[in-house]
């Protein structure tokens, strides 16, 4: 007679110390560790455990699997929720944005391990570290106008801050960055091979961050985005979106008219929103500034049609075939995208930014 016994889940978040380091590993494997609302509240919850615990002097987050580090926030029930006419996603985005701000300014070095797939809401627990680490396999991006979306996270923030338009044109496009692409764009310091990973976590137990890190930095293979700054930068300096799709048709560049073909097939409305979101981070005086911002733009997101039909077309049905409202760039008017800023009264994000600025 055999006896079957069921063994307890492992959380989403395991949080455990070895050494002087803290290590957070996501365990969602199976979905590419996309975060979900509990998973951001365990992460700040060790963080706050970490922080004036003298025994930790390093925090390593990390992913489980061989997929990546961290596929982005849940869609599938961000999309669950919207059809539903739900709150659930409000209150999601106001822990998780909060969490972005409390790791670029965390007084220990956060180092992020960003192997394999980082996007969205994975770029929001890696790109504000302080030691950002990439490999060969590394596909970094904000991909949200292909849904419906605006980049989060503090993703306008961070791509604001890109070399010439090259945080344009990924936040447009959702292009993946490779490693040298990621590095070049800002959104991640240092290249290690995947394979030497495991070695550096170790070394990182035992040693400061920076000099863990420098033990295993190498030059990373060479990207494409140094090769393509010409283009981008010229195509991308208009003023409008339909400036920048003409400028990459008539370039004469095959990979620019490419470029003009994926714009063409993401959400209109978005692109547009995305396009003054980019633009107006470069102003901003903090990330949380950024934030605040962005949460407007994800709760006006979530109201309008192309967010659930994005998400339909990309990961419920997979046809690739979303029916955008508009339809077109000429049908989205200022003043529609001026609707999406508008401040949002008592429901707005409040974050204070501390006294001078760190990295976000």
């Amino acid at each position: 007679m055999s006896v079957t016994t069921d063994l307890p889940a492992e959380p989403d978040v395991l949080v455990h110390t070895e050494g002087r380091a803290g290590i957070l590993t996501l365990n969602r494997p199976r979905a590419i560790n996309a975060l979900t609302h509990a998973m951001a509240r365990r992460i700040d919850d060790a963080l706050t455990a970490w922080e004036d615990d003298p025994a930790v002097t390093t925090v390593v987050i990390r992913g489980a699997g061989e997929r990546g580090l961290c596929a982005g926030g849940d869609i599938r029930a961000i999309h669950a929720d919207a059809r539903a006419g739900g709150t659930a996603s409000f209150a999601f985005w106001r822990d998780e944005y909060r969490l972005n701000a409390r790791i670029a300014r965390y007084p220990k070095p956060y180092v992020a391990l960003m192997d394999g797939i980082v996007m969205g809401g994975g770029v929001g627990l890696s790109g504000h570290g302080s030691v950002r680490v990439v490999t060969e396999r590394s596909r970094v991006a904000m991909p949200e106008t292909g849904i419906g979306l605006v980049p989060d996270v503090g993703g306008t923030w961070l791509l604001g801050r890109a070399p010439g338009e090259l945080g344009t044109h990924l936040a447009l496009t959702g292009a993946q960055a490779g490693a040298a692409d990621a590095i070049l764009a800002g959104l991640a310091d240092h290249y290690v091979p995947s394979a030497e990973l495991p070695a550096l976590t170790a070394e990182l137990t035992r040693r400061p961050a920076a000099e863990a890190v420098a033990r295993f930095a190498r030059p990373a293979p060479p990207g494409e985005l140094a090769a393509r700054r010409d283009w981008i930068d010229a195509c991308y300096s208009g003023d409008t979106v339909e400036e920048t799709v003409q400028r990459l048709t008539d370039s004469g560049i095959p990979e620019a008219k490419e470029t003009a073909t994926v714009l063409l097939g993401r959400s209109p409305m978005a692109l547009k929103a995305t396009l003054a979101a980019v633009r107006g981070a470069r102003r901003l005086d903090s990330l949380e500034a950024a934030l605040t911002i962005e949460f407007r733009l994800s709760c006006a997101a979530f109201a309008a049609p192309d967010l659930v039909e994005g998400i339909r077309a990309q990961v419920v049905d997979k046809d690739r075939d979303p029916h955008w409202s508009p339809q077109t760039l000429a049908g989205v008017t200022d003043e529609d995208v001026a609707r999406w800023f508008a401040p949002l009264g008592a429901r707005e994000l409040r974050l204070s930014p501390p006294d001078g600025d760190g990295k976000g």
